[in-house]
């Protein structure tokens, strides 16, 4: 048995996130476009005599270190599937923003899976693993795969995408935190009584990242859950004022939010934009980074 895995795991912007109506389950249909994007955390799965979980980084005081991290639950859910007992210390290193709409806990339970199959050599295939993770939460599977793909039921049946060359994004994240269930609940309220159409993936922005255009892309970029983030979150409308007014091809809500990312020429382009979110007092803190990049990665 190895001395420990280490793994690396991107975050993730939506380009597109088309929301249906609330499902029976009380899930919503999405035609979800994903692109993993260089912000990481890494997960180092060690043996130990029982589970435990830390955390370190800039958010690490809101990742909860018990068996409700998404971590904790992955290694329990391989574990299960191949007889073991899960007696592995789990180690996040997090770079990713906590509750920001950038799948941080997904690329966790991503994270943690990978190292963990590496780790107990459960010979899983794939598909295995990617069953498990559409099982502990609909952007998990994601994070496994990267680079670019479309999210369609809940977001976890994916179809991977080809890109044409990479995006450059600029993040700003805010003061505090957004619940996506709570976000979710605010779209039901403000969607009530509308007919709500079924969620398909833009034809015009699957050949803008196919192209490698990002006046294309930055034209057909949209996020039905953004009026729901704002009304429960007013703020981010001045963040996103003020990454526009810096000359960003194109700003929104990234997924559930609170976490504001705008589209950028190129890495200079970037680097403006990223001095006048700072200075525009509007974000608690700013990171540049470009996509796509690979899914979760053994180191």
């Amino acid at each position: 048995m190895s001395a420990g895995v280490t793994v690396r795991v991107p975050a993730k912007v939506n380009v597109q996130l088309a929301v249906g109506a609330a499902r029976p389950d009380g899930f919503h249909d999405l035609a979800n476009v994903f692109l993993a994007v260089g912000l990481y955390d890494e997960v180092t799965v060690t043996p130990a005599d029982g589970l435990r979980v830390t955390c370190e980084g800039p958010d690490a005081a809101q990742v909860p270190l018990d068996r409700t991290n998404l971590a904790a639950r992955a290694a329990i859910a391989l574990a299960e599937r191949y007889g073991r007992t899960p007696d592995v210390h789990l180690h996040i290193a997090k770079d990713i923003p906590v509750a920001g709409g950038m799948a941080g806990g997904s690329a966790d339970g991503a994270g943690a899976l990978l190292a963990c199959d590496a780790l107990w050599d459960t010979g899983a295939t794939r598909d295995e693993l990617l069953d498990i993770c559409a099982e502990l939460g609909s952007d998990v599977p994601f994070s496994l795969v990267g680079g670019a793909a479309l999210g369609i039921g809940r977001g976890e049946k994916l179809t991977v995408l080809e890109t044409g060359g990479a995006f450059h994004w600029v993040f700003a994240m805010a003061g505090r935190g957004l619940s996506t269930p709570a976000v979710f609940r605010e779209f039901d309220r403000l969607t009530r009584g509308t007919d709500v159409p079924e969620p398909v993936a833009s034809g015009a922005l699957l050949d803008a990242l196919a192209t490698g255009d990002p006046d294309a892309l930055a034209a057909t970029v949209s996020n039905d859950l953004q009026p729901a983030a704002l009304s429960l979150f007013p703020e981010l409308a001045e963040t996103l004022d003020a990454g526009r007014g810096a000359g960003a091809l194109a700003a929104l809500v990234s997924g559930s939010g609170p976490t504001t990312a705008f589209l950028v020429r190129d890495a200079e382009a970037g680097e403006k934009t990223a001095r006048a979110l700072r200075a525009s007092g509007t974000c608690r803190a700013v990171r540049t980074a470009s996509g796509p990049v690979p899914g979760a990665t053994v180191l």
